[in-house]
C-alpha cells in the first residue's frame, strides 16, 4: 500500500481531522493490553479501565458530534433545495411580471398615443366655429347671393335695353345721315340740267 492510499484511507476514516482514528487505535490496543494483563494491581487496573471510558466517550462524543453535523448538513442541504425552489418560483413570478409589464408599457403607449391625437382633433375642432355659427354664416351667404344674382338679373335686362335702345339709336342716325346726303344729290342733278340747258 503505498502512502497516497494510506493517506486516502486516513482521511477517510479521519475526514474532520480530529485524530479519531488514533483514538480509536490507542483506545483498541489499551483495551487488547488491559485484557491480556493478568499482574496488574487493582488501582492500575482500574485507572486503565477508567482511562478506557473516558477514550470511549470521546469516541462516542465524536460520533454524536459527525453524527449531528451530518444531520445538520441534511438539513442545510433541504433547506437550500426548499430556498432554490422558492428562487425559481419567485423568478418565473419575476419573468411573468416583467411579461406583464411589458405589455401594459406597450398598451400605456398606445393609450398616451391616442391621447395625442384626440388632443390634437380636440383642438383643431375647437378652432373651428361650430354648427349654429356655420349654419347662420351659410344661411347669410345664401342670402347674400340670392340678393346678387337679382341685381345680376336686373344690371343684365337693363344692358340688353341699353343695347337694343343703342341700336336703334345707332339705325336712326345712319336713317338721318341718309335723309341729309339725299338733298345733295338732287342739287347736282339740277345742276347740271340748267348746265345743258344753257349749253343748248
Amino acid at each position: 500500500m503505498g502512502d497516497e492510499d494510506v493517506i486516502r484511507r486516513r482521511l477517510l476514516i479521519d475526514g474532520d481531522g480530529t485524530g479519531d482514528d488514533r483514538r480509536l487505535n490507542v483506545l483498541l490496543k489499551t483495551l487488547i493490553k488491559w485484557c491480556n494483563s493478568t499482574d496488574d494491581k487493582l488501582e492500575d487496573s482500574k485507572s486503565t479501565h477508567d482511562r478506557m471510558l473516558a477514550q470511549l466517550a470521546q469516541c462516542e462524543f465524536a460520533v454524536t458530534k459527525s453524527q449531528l453535523g451530518s444531520d445538520m448538513m441534511a438539513a442545510e442541504l433541504k433547506s437550500y433545495e426548499s430556498l432554490s425552489k422558492i428562487l425559481e418560483n419567485g423568478i418565473e413570478i419575476a419573468k411573468s411580471n416583467i411579461e406583464k409589464s411589458k405589455a401594459d408599457l406597450a398598451e400605456a403607449k398606445t393609450v398616451r398615443k391616442n391621447r395625442i391625437e384626440y388632443d390634437v382633433l380636440a383642438k383643431v375642432i375647437s378652432e373651428q366655429p361650430d354648427r349654429k355659427e356655420t349654419l347662420e354664416r351659410l344661411g347669410t351667404l345664401k342670402t347674400e347671393l340670392s340678393s346678387l344674382e337679382a341685381t345680376k338679373q336686373q344690371l343684365e335686362s337693363r344692358l340688353s335695353l341699353r343695347k337694343k335702345q343703342f341700336h336703334v339709336l345707332v339705325t336712326s342716325i345712319h336713317q338721318l345721315q341718309a335723309l341729309l346726303d339725299e338733298p345733295e344729290d338732287l342739287e347736282s342733278i339740277s345742276d347740271d340740267v340748267e348746265m345743258k340747258e344753257i349749253s343748248n
